[in-house]
């Protein structure tokens, strides 16, 4: 336990650096040029195999260390659109994009950990690639990264998740859904404009939105096993321009989240037929989009298994605990996983500051705050699945 942290602890100037650097120029998207070239600076001299993506600005590395198999680790790159008000010394620099997501302290953690494990490769049998993702926030990055074959010869998948209401340096993980799918739908509802004052006139679109509302949470209640749960919320209604005019259309949209594909599927069937019967019952015709996202992220029991062992062999026995649900956001690390076993975790890092990491400002918020203690956590518990892993001794 004490040899991976001091190996992590030794990087831990550079990797706070890293993250920094990171921190002020963020960037959204698929194309991070700055990024890019901070990570390729940091990965220069470790004796990888380093190629960069066509589609994207990917980064795939490759830690060579003869027969065996290899392991993957992954970090997302990309920031999010909003205006930083964390009051950080080294907050953004660029005007409504932040690292909100915690994806610097990610790219900083298996930065380091390419640094400990390419000065212990004598200790390997296998190949470890380090894969630095753009657009893991809705972008579909690793979808792109899969295409270009960054999954070729890989044995297993592993990702390591920073969250703020974790105590710094806490592993958590389950086996089986980690993770929901995300879709979104997309509903126009057409009827025929005309005065407020003779409704009998017009075909009003806004009392068929208005009853779609209620009509999905009674699908959700009545449809769906409790069991297999989903969540549909309408997020955005719009329609109308002034209080004399009725519209002649009315827009609904919102998200879908699942955890396993019958599911995903019924709700998608079920939601079409709601949308589109109630619309006819208000005498209104209707066009809804259902668009797939991130599918369910399902970690794999054996693949959970090496997370938790590796946990306690680099930070100790009380720092991992079990999930006992998952959760309802999504990850495009759900693409991996749907391909090789694997696992993603989350690693604690509530600011120094709080006792109570429920009281921390949450992960896509604008005040978010890191505790970087919990990088060298990270950095110790990739290394500690690498090692688990591909360990020669």
């Amino acid at each position: 336990m004490t040899e991976l942290f001091d190996a992590a602890s030794g990087v831990n100037d550079h990797v706070i650096e890293l993250r920094r650097a990171i921190h002020r120029e963020p960037e959204i998207g698929l194309d991070l040029p700055r990024t890019q070239a901070k990570v390729l600076d940091a990965l220069s001299g470790l004796g990888l195999d380093i190629s960069v993506g066509t589609s994207t600005t990917s980064i795939v590395a490759d830690l060579d260390c003869g027969d065996g198999p290899t392991i993957l680790l992954r970090a997302d790159m990309d920031a999010l659109p909003l205006t930083e008000e964390s009051g950080e010394p080294f907050a953004s620099s660029i005007e409504g994009v932040m690292h909100a997501c915690a994806h610097d302290g990610h790219v900083a953690m298996l930065l380091g950990a390419a640094r400990v494990l390419s000065e212990r490769r004598s200790e390997l049998s296998g190949r470890v690639r380090f894969m630095f993702q753009p657009g893991e926030e809705g972008y579909h990055g690793a979808e792109h990264m899969i295409e270009e074959g960054v999954l070729e010869g890989v044995d297993r998948c592993f990702a390591l998740h920073c969250t703020t209401d974790l105590p710094v340096g806490m592993v958590a993980c389950r086996v089986g859904p980690m993770l929901a799918s995300a879709d979104e739908f997309h509903i126009t509802l057409t009827g025929k404009g005309g005065h407020g004052s003779a409704p009998h006139a017009t075909v009003d679109p806004i009392p068929a939105a208005c009853a779609i509302v209620p009509a999905i949470s009674t699908m959700i209640a009545r449809d769906i096993n409790t069991f297999s749960p989903a969540v549909v919320s309408v997020t955005h209604i719009n329609s109308g321009t002034t209080t004399n005019i009725i519209p002649e259309t009315a827009f609904l949209e919102g998200t879908i989240r699942t955890f396993d594909e019958d599911t995903r599927a019924l709700v998608h069937r079920r939601l079409e037929q709601i949308a589109t019967s109630t619309a006819q019952s208000h005498q209104c015709t209707c066009d809804i989009d259902l668009v797939r996202g991130y599918g369910p992220t399902i970690n794999d029991a054996t693949a959970v298994a090496d997370m938790e062992a590796a946990t306690r062999m680099a930070l100790g026995p009380d720092r991992y605990v079990d999930l006992p649900t998952p959760a309802m956001a999504a990850e495009d690390f759900s693409y991996l996983l749907a391909q090789r076993p694997g696992a993603m975790a989350m690693i604690g890092i509530c600011p120094a500051d709080l006792d109570d990491p429920s009281m921390a400002q949450p992960l896509h918020s604008n005040r978010m705050r890191m505790n970087e203690d919990g990088l060298t956590a990270g950095v110790a518990v990739n290394v500690g699945v690498v090692m688990r892993n591909l360990g020669n001794h």
